[in-house]
């Protein structure tokens, strides 16, 4: 047993110092490589054999989700046909740590007579690989993790990183925003905390809960139970908002000499209440509701005019929460 976390530990402490190691190599010929990516007028290509390409196959889904249109190639199937995907206006990531991976060298040609350029990302600044790119990212590590130094281990850690690097250094340069992230990721709770907005999922028109200031406690509390949202709007003559009446407040007066059927709606509900706007994203109004530690919230127009409410089921059926 205790072998086993003494053999683990090691291998966290020798990647971590390939990793650590890579700030030498995050130089001149690295940002020269990532305005090149930048100026792309096509896409991103990253091609890489073996353990090599599935790293560079998560390298390409960061990039293309982050601003960067790219895409994975396969060397074997390049050399099949594969290769028609890319073209002179694309530049090419290929990965290999030793710069010799027979595969790769392979279309390397067939990549410059295309026109696309070309990135290399390799282990060893002198290899075949590195000579014939235009520019070369180093990935170098003193060892790998595996005791046999066989296994691809400490080199393709670093190498996931130095592609998460040039990723956000892309995004970055791009002013890639939040909104933008979630066009490429509708599904699944992020794209819904992201693009989400109150007008999607409030209830409005028939659904809204809402009392006249003027009408008694017990037909807010007939509002409350029809539309079944906890809470109602109480508004003015002129239909702007003078109040909401929730479940909390009902709590509140239980135990004091409110009389629900004689007594006016006004008198107990809560003034100046926080409420929010319909193009207010559904993950900031649950940060509000959160802060101000309450169940929902009405939803107004320009006017103060309540046009919509929702609560913390809505959130958690929209996948918000």
């Amino acid at each position: 047993m205790e072998k086993f976390i003494t053999l683990a530990n090691q291998v966290v402490d020798i990647e971590t110092n390939a990793v650590s190691a890579l700030k030498s190599y995050i130089n001149h010929e690295f940002a020269q490589a990532c305005q090149t990516m930048f100026d792309c007028q096509g896409r991103i290509v990253v091609i890489g054999m073996g353990k090599s390409g599935h790293i560079g196959g998560k390298i390409a889904a960061t990039l293309a989700s982050t601003g960067s249109p790219a895409f994975f190639v396969h060397p074997g199937e390049a050399s099949h046909g594969d290769l028609g995907m890319i073209t002179k206006d694309d530049v090419a990531i290929v990965i290999s740590n030793s710069g010799e991976t027979g595969e790769v060298l392979a279309i390397v040609p067939v990549i410059k007579r295309i026109g696309a350029k070309l990135i290399a990302m390799t282990g060893n600044e002198q290899s075949t690989l590195a000579k014939l790119a235009e520019h070369h990212v180093c990935v170098k590590v003193e060892q790998e993790a595996c005791p046999l130094g066989l296994a691809p281990t400490s080199s393709t850690t670093a190498t996931l990183v130095m592609g998460d690097a040039i990723a956000v250094a892309l995004l970055n340069a791009r002013g890639f925003t939040a909104d933008d992230f979630a066009l490429s990721h509708p599904g699944g709770s992020l794209g819904k905390r992201l693009l989400l907005r109150l007008s999607d999922i409030m209830h409005d028109g028939e659904r809204l809960p809402i009392v006249s200031i003027s009408a008694l406690i017990k037909d807010a509390l007939v509002e409350m139970s029809e539309k079944g949202l906890g809470m109602t709007a109480v508004v003015k003559d002129n239909g702007q908002l003078a109040g909401v009446f929730t479940d909390g407040d009902l709590r509140r007066i239980l135990d004091s000499q409110i009389d629900i059927h004689q007594d006016n709606i006004a008198n107990v509900m809560t003034k100046s209440p926080c409420v929010a706007h319909p193009n207010m994203l559904a993950a900031e109004a649950l940060n509000v509701m959160e802060d101000k530690k309450i169940n929902g919230l009405i939803v107004v127009d320009e006017n103060n005019k309540p046009i919509g409410a929702m609560n913390m089921h809505d959130l958690l059926k929209s996948g918000v929460l």
